[in-house]
């Protein structure tokens, strides 16, 4: 047993070495060489400390529950515990003003937001990971919300952090790296919790394999020291001289009228909505078909490890050129049809049954297609954000794409228990024309940003 873990330590290192090499050999290309520069590093360190929380919630925690024979409908509607995701542009507009005391003076307004949530973030994991969800759902459900709450917070302040960090032309890569880091945290929240927890695994429990993964705050962290307070925050990071109503607007009221005065904003906005719920919905009920089609842990380590993160590492990285490539406009097209079509292979994999093969082929093809599509689709909401409100407007966007992959794909249990799980994808597949067809006429009629901030509320931001 000792030799088999040994063997899997060597194995994961051999992987991250040549992972290395290859993104290394990328920089050699003039589309990529923007990735080696400081500030997309430090998003990508960012990254990590934002992807894995949301893992943690979604992906891992429905394969607990599907562990802990919880029923199929139960754990589609648990998906919405991540509410707070789709509410947090309320409280947004705090932290993108409201100083703390003693850390802003010593970190500047977004590293003392991001070093206090990230403390109050590892402790309530501990808390999440030693419930139990299936003799008291009631108090696993409360962490959860906690543990959602926090880090919605988190990704406010790094999605603002982030874009004030970046110049224009590093925007795309470094929205790019930002995405690979996302995935690896991901990747870690994932398969590496299951393996801590697992018995094919290390055999931690569950509540030492979720406090152990809690390290992940401090990628965030460490990239946040080095990188400094940004370029923008000196002008975001508070109102001098002015009372309570006029730092009220201009906190709460202008970022809000300032986007919805855009023409096309409501368009923009429903967009956002429904672009990604069909690929939602798929990711929520991925996991409790791969534990009913009787895969075991190891196949389901196996395949993400050795083709799901090698297909990301691809998708990341073709992103910000894909955009270069083909314009806003068609890379958000293509790439949304890319994401739409690659559930069909899993409604293959329901017909075919327990397949390694046909189950990596699916995982990797999708893994690949959402990398390319959450690059591009970042980068979208990204231009779309004033530089004078960065936090509350990106998290408008970004609420609205979270109620769409929460509460519109809520259903997926109850959908995937009354048509099964060829149909079920079939669905998946449909749910996604409706976002297609939008984004179609607002490329018809010039309201997709190609990439490009304001700096002032006036300025002219379609193409």
């Amino acid at each position: 047993l000792r030799l088999e873990y040994r063997n899997k330590m060597i194995e994961s290192l051999t992987f991250l070495v040549v992972v290395g090499l290859l993104v290394f050999i990328g920089f050699l290309v003039p589309a990529f060489q923007p990735y080696r520069r400081p500030m997309p590093l430090m998003a990508f360190l960012l990254g990590i400390s934002s992807g894995f929380p949301l893992t943690l919630l979604l992906a891992t925690m429905t394969f607990w529950l599907s562990k802990e024979g919880v029923d199929k409908t139960a754990i589609g509607f648990a998906i919405g515990l991540t509410t707070p995701y789709t509410l947090k542009f309320l409280w947004a507009p705090l932290v993108d003003k409201l100083p703390i005391p003693i850390l802003t003076p010593l970190f500047g307004q977004r590293r003392s937001w991001l070093f206090l949530i990230q403390g109050l973030l590892f402790a309530s994991l501990w808390q999440l990971g030693g419930s139990d969800p299936a003799n008291q759902l009631g108090v696993f459900a409360l962490w959860a919300i906690i543990v959602a709450f926090l880090s919605a917070t988190q990704d406010i302040v790094i999605d603002a952090y982030r874009i004030e960090l970046l110049d224009d032309e590093e925007l795309p890569h470094g929205t790019a790296m930002n995405q690979f880091g996302y995935r690896t945290g991901n990747l870690i929240a994932g398969i590496g919790t299951v393996w801590l927890a697992s018995s094919e695994g290390m055999s931690y429990g569950w509540s030492l394999a979720y406090g152990l993964t809690g390290f992940c705050v401090l990628p965030a962290a460490i990239g946040a020291l080095f990188a400094g307070p940004g370029k923008f925050v000196e002008q975001n990071s508070g109102i001098s001289g002015h009372g309570f109503a006029e730092w009220t607007k201009e906190t709460v009221i202008n970022p809000f009228r300032e986007f919805l005065h855009r023409d096309g904003a409501l368009l923009i906005l429903l967009f956002v909505l429904i672009y990604k719920v069909g690929d939602a919905m798929g990711q929520g009920m991925l996991n409790p078909m791969i534990v009913e089609l009787g895969f075991t842990d190891t196949e389901f380590i196996t395949v993400n490890k050795l083709v799901g993160f090698w297909a990301l590492i691809a998708g990341a990285a073709v992103g910000a050129p894909f955009i270069a490539w083909l314009g806003m406009g068609k890379a958000l097209l293509l790439s949304g049809l890319m994401m739409m079509l690659s559930n069909l292979l899993f409604m293959l994999l329901a017909v075919v049954g327990h397949d390694p093969v046909i189950l990596g082929i699916a995982v990797g093809t999708e893994n690949f297609t959402s990398g390319v599509g959450l690059t591009v689709f970042v980068t979208y909401l990204s231009g779309l954000s004033n530089l004078a409100y960065t936090a509350t407007q990106f998290a408008l966007l970004t609420s609205f794409a979270a109620v769409g992959r929460t509460w519109l794909a809520a259903p997926a249990g109850m959908l995937a228990n009354g048509l099964g799980w060829v149909g079920f994808w079939g669905f998946t597949v449909l749910a996604a024309i409706p976002g297609m067809c939008l984004l179609w006429i607002l490329w018809r009629r010039g309201f997709i940003v190609n990439s490009v901030r304001q700096s002032q509320p006036n300025d002219s931001w379609a193409d």
